[in-house]
C-alpha cells in the first residue's frame, strides 16, 4: 500500500502542471454540470405535450384580392369543402396558430376593465364550433359551442358571450375548481365558461404562461385569413398537396400559400432551442475530451521524468501493480481537489444562470453526476500510461545510473 504523504511530496516538487490540470478539472465539471441540466430542461421542453395531434393539423394562408365575393360567406363554402374531403376530420378558420410563435394575447380577469382583480395573461383564439375537433383537443368539462353562440359578424361592436379555456387557465383563476359556468373578463367583455380542455398549448412555448389559452366564438372574416385542417392519420401530405388547387378551384381570384404543418411551425419556433442544444453537446464533449487529453499527457510527462526513478523501483522489487497504483493515487489526489473547486463553481455558474437567463436551479445530482463521470473518465485517461510505465525495463532505466 503506497503512502499519501510521499506521493503529495512528488506532486508539491512539480506542481504547477497539478495545478493546472486541477482547474482544468473544476472548469470541466462546473461547466459540463450546467450544460447537462440545460440540455435535458431542453429535451423535456422540446418533447413536452402539446395537447395536439401535430403530425395530422396542417395550416394555411388565404389572401383574397377579389372584389366580387362576400368573405364571410366564401370562408363557409371554403370550410364546407375542406370537411367534405374524405381524407379531413375537421378544418376551420383560426385568428392563430398555436406553437407558430406568433398570436394574440390579453389579459383576463374576474372583474371588467378597468376594475382591478385577479387577472392572468392568456393566448386566445378567434374561432368556430369546429375548433375544438379541427385542433384534436380533449374537452374535459362543459360543452362545445353551439351555432347559434358563434358570431360572424364585420361589426366591431358586436361581442360574443362564452368561451372555452384550457384547465390551466381556468385552475389560476378559480384555484377552488369552481370555474366552469362562471363569467371572465376580456377586457370589458364577460365570457361565460361554458368548456374546459384539459391541455392545448397557446402560441408561445416559451411564454410564462404557455399552456393559457381561450377559445372565443367570433369571426371577423378579412381580406387575409389563416385556415386550420386536421386530417387522418397519414393522410396530411396529400391534402397538403392538393388543398391549393382545391381553394383555388372554389373561387379564384385569391392566393393561396404558407402551406405548413403543425409541427413544421413548432420546429421552426424551437429551432434556436435546437441549435443552443446541440452546441452544448459539442462543448461538453470538447470539454471532456480536452480535459482527458491533459491527464493523459500529464501522465506521460511524468512517466519521462521519472523513467529512472521507476525503473529504481522496479529494481528494487515493486510490482507493476504498485506503480500503476502509485499514478491513479496521484491522478485521483489532483482530481479530487478539482471536483471540490468545481462542484463549488458549478453551484456559484447555477445562481448566476438563475438570476440572469431563469433557469431552474441547478439540481445537486447533476453535480454529483458530472463528478463521478469526470473522475471514472480520470482514472480511465491515466490507466493507460500507468500501465506503460510499469512496464518499464529496470536495466534500461537504470543503465545510466
Amino acid at each position: 500500500m503506497l503512502e499519501i504523504k510521499p506521493i503529495f511530496h512528488a506532486l508539491c516538487r512539480s506542481k504547477v502542471g497539478a495545478i493546472l490540470l486541477l482547474i482544468q478539472i473544476a472548469i470541466t465539471t462546473a461547466i459540463v454540470s450546467n450544460a447537462a441540466f440545460i440540455i435535458q430542461d431542453r429535451v423535456a421542453f422540446l418533447n413536452q405535450d402539446t395537447g395536439y395531434p401535430e403530425h395530422d393539423i396542417f395550416k394555411f394562408n388565404v389572401m383574397t384580392f377579389g372584389q366580387d365575393v362576400d368573405i364571410n360567406q366564401q370562408i363557409e363554402l371554403d370550410e364546407t369543402m375542406l370537411r367534405s374531403l374524405p381524407e379531413v376530420i375537421d378544418a376551420a378558420m383560426s385568428s392563430s396558430i398555436p406553437l407558430s410563435g406568433g398570436g394574440s394575447a390579453s389579459d383576463f380577469s374576474l372583474k371588467p376593465a378597468p376594475q382591478e382583480g385577479l387577472s392572468v395573461r392568456t393566448a386566445y383564439f378567434f374561432i368556430d364550433d369546429h375548433g375544438i375537433n379541427t385542433y384534436g383537443v380533449n374537452l374535459v368539462m362543459g360543452r362545445n359551442f353551439s351555432e347559434d353562440e358563434v358570431l360572424v359578424t364585420n361589426n366591431v361592436d358586436k361581442r360574443p358571450s362564452v368561451t372555452i379555456v384550457s384547465q390551466t387557465l381556468l385552475n389560476e383563476l378559480f384555484p377552488k375548481g369552481n370555474g366552469l359556468g362562471q363569467t371572465i373578463y376580456f377586457g370589458e367583455t364577460p365570457l361565460k365558461v361554458i368548456g374546459v380542455v384539459e391541455k392545448m398549448m397557446s402560441p408561445w412555448l416559451k411564454d410564462s404562461r404557455p399552456d393559457n389559452l381561450a377559445f372565443i366564438p367570433y369571426i371577423n372574416a378579412k381580406s387575409l385569413a389563416q385556415f386550420v385542417v386536421r386530417t387522418k392519420p397519414d393522410q396530411r401530405d396529400a391534402v397538403m398537396k392538393e388543398v391549393e388547387n382545391l381553394m383555388l378551384k372554389n373561387y379564384s381570384k385569391r392566393v393561396i400559400n404558407n402551406i405548413k404543418g403543425l409541427d413544421e411551425l413548432k420546429n421552426q419556433y424551437v429551432a434556436a432551442d435546437k441549435l443552443m442544444m446541440r452546441m452544448l453537446i459539442v462543448l461538453i464533449t470538447i470539454l471532456v475530451l480536452v480535459t482527458a487529453l491533459g491527464i493523459f499527457g500529464l501522465t506521460l510527462f511524468n512517466i519521462s521524468k521519472r523513467t529512472k526513478q521507476i525503473g529504481t523501483r522496479r529494481a528494487l522489487g515493486a510490482r507493476k501493480s504498485a506503480i500503476i497504483y502509485y499514478f491513479l493515487v496521484e491522478n485521483a489526489m489532483i482530481c479530487g481537489v478539482g471536483l471540490i473547486l468545481g462542484c463549488i463553481a458549478a453551484l456559484l455558474l447555477g445562481q448566476l444562470l438563475m438570476q440572469h437567463f431563469s433557469i431552474a436551479a441547478l439540481p445537486p445530482s447533476y453535480i454529483a453526476g458530472t463528478a463521478i463521470m469526470v473522475f471514472v473518465m480520470s482514472l480511465l485517461a491515466v490507466f493507460g500510461p500507468a500501465k506503460r510505465a510499469a512496464n518499464i525495463s529496470p536495466s534500461i532505466a537504470t543503465r545510466t545510473i
